[in-house]
């Protein structure tokens, strides 16, 4: 009896340290420390949504992923993409009765396209040619529902890389 208690706790602790090692570096293969983010490319008319979302993936994958900024040409991973598309304007609720006070609700949709590649062999880690997500907003804060569309497209790349490893 007392052996299959020793045998239970050795493979308890083997299982442990097992989850523990899997789970290092946030859902990466072991050898991706560093990355970096490059700004993308911009095929909108909002200039301000690059620097907004590199801001925003710059602190989320750190955090999230355990890794560290790096320069380019010394990061384990490589993050780049294209800001596709950016309409802030899709009416979601409005009155149609203009004696009824009734606030207007917008929505935005953000569209990117996504890659991050280990420098090391050139493998693709994580890919995404259409990423999409929507925040609605009320009307005369489109600055509010740009900020939740961008955490949801980052909340979707971590989780895809986490899936992916």
């Amino acid at each position: 009896m007392r052996r299959f208690g020793i045998l239970i706790a050795s493979l308890a602790l083997s299982s442990l340290t097992g989850c523990l090692y899997g789970f290092a570096g946030g859902g990466l293969p072991p050898g991706i420390h560093t990355m970096a983010i490059v700004t993308f490319d911009n095929q909108t008319s909002s200039p301000d949504i690059p620097k907004e979302l590199y801001d925003t993936m710059r602190k989320e994958l750190q955090r999230r992923l355990g890794v560290r900024d790096a320069p380019q040409d010394r990061a384990d991973a490589l993050v780049h993409g294209v800001i596709q598309a950016y309409d802030a304007d899709v009416p979601v609720a409005f009155s149609a009765n203009p004696q009824q006070a009734v606030s207007a609700r917008r929505r935005l949709q953000l569209t990117i396209e996504i890659e991050i590649l280990d420098q090391s062999n050139g493998h693709v880690l994580y890919a995404n040619k259409a990423l999409r997500e929507e925040a609605d907003y009320a009307e005369r804060a489109e600055q509010d529902g740009r900020a939740q569309a961008i955490t949801k497209i980052v909340q979707k790349i971590v989780e895809g890389v986490q899936s992916n490893w």
